[in-house]
């Protein structure tokens, strides 16, 4: 009986062995949420319609195994349009839409509910805490400081791409 204890407390121990080495790895275990990409000024007849609104969108992933509590977060351009998250949870390994036009929430796709384009041929997406933290910004076009695609985030991520 006790050799039968030995040998299996050897084998969880070698199976946690490598689960403990991966804690330590140096790999920050906070969520990472990060713009993954803009889809500005729609390839459709630039008008109000909600088609063509909708066409308009910037994807908010998180990277992590762990969902992340949106509630109260932003999410604005450079003129200041802002769309606040509201009761949202994105789960881990998740990507949400959120859309510029109107339509009914879901977990992959979010809407502004507004009435005119927000994200222009040269802007600047900002995502913020609802503490104001800086997430992610990511830029592209021409700009005042004569930039192209740049991003500035407040954590540790990979970039997505951008249009």
């Amino acid at each position: 009986m006790t050799a039968v204890a030995g040998v299996a407390a050897a084998v969880v121990g070698a199976v946690a062995l490598p689960a403990s080495a991966a804690d330590h790895d140096g790999r920050s275990h906070r969520p990472r949420v990060y713009i993954s990409d803009v889809q500005y000024r729609p390839s459709v007849r630039d008008d109000r319609s909600f088609r063509s609104l909708n066409g308009e969108w910037v994807e908010i992933t998180n990277d992590s195994w762990r969902a992340v509590n949106l509630d109260g977060w932003t999410l604005a351009d450079e003129d200041g349009h802002t769309y606040t998250f509201r009761h949202y949870r994105l789960d881990g390994r998740a990507t949400v839409r959120v859309h510029t036009g109107y339509g009914r929430d879901t977990r992959e796709d979010l809407y502004q509910d507004r009435r005119a384009g927000v994200w222009d041929n040269s802007d600047t997406a900002t995502l913020r805490t609802d503490r104001g933290r800086l997430v992610d910004e990511t830029s592209w076009g021409w700009h005042r400081d004569h930039r192209g695609q740049d991003r500035r985030h407040g954590g540790d991520h990979r970039g997505g791409h951008r249009h």
